[in-house]
């Protein structure tokens, strides 16, 4: 009878000492879960400048950056932190030449004499007055992830402009205005 009690005694304890070191208590807890939330903020700070890099690269006509996910597969938080400063730096990189279209001042010429940046009235939308076609044609992921061109920045409006006179329009969807812009 003694040598059930012991080996009953003996698995209770080594029960009692593997739960104890599986669910950690006090202070230990609390480390594990601010990390966690530490961890948490950065990978969801990486997904978003991730998202904001890729979106001025379509913006601007680019070639979206290779992205490996490491965040998924680290808790590592210098090596999250690091990631994230380099997806920041290349999104604000981004925004900023976004803000120089190679031709803005004949942009913001045309928006002088065609409309408001955020006019809804068909059948021409926004500052550069771009049809749905145009829409469609040059700027579809803008039209499909904003919608119409007067949900969409002056910047997004002047680049969907610039790839349509990069594709050869030149600035003939804009016959009166350029003209007297002196464009044409």
């Amino acid at each position: 009878m003694n040598v059930i009690r012991l080996r009953t005694r003996g698995l209770l304890l080594a029960l009692m000492s593997t739960l104890a070191l599986a669910a950690p208590t006090g202070a230990a807890a609390a480390v594990t879960s601010g990390s966690n939330r530490k961890v948490d903020a950065l990978v969801e700070a990486i997904r978003e400048q991730r998202a904001a890099t890729w979106h001025w690269q379509r913006v601007l006509g680019e070639r979206r950056s290779w992205a490996g996910f490491v965040e998924r597969r680290t808790t590592d938080v210098a090596r999250l932190t690091a990631l994230r400063d380099s997806w920041r730096k290349r999104a604000t990189r981004l925004k900023a030449r976004a803000a120089r279209p190679p031709h803005k001042t004949a942009w913001l010429c045309i928006h002088r004499y065609e409309g408001a940046w955020d006019d809804p009235n068909a059948p021409y939308y926004g500052g550069l007055q771009l049809s749905l076609d145009f829409q469609r044609t040059y700027g579809g992921y803008l039209l499909r992830r904003k919608g119409t061109a007067d949900h969409w920045s002056p910047r997004e409006q002047m680049w969907t402009a610039e790839r349509a006179l990069r594709a050869g329009t030149g600035f003939y969807p804009w016959p009166a205005t350029t003209r007297r812009c002196g464009l044409l």
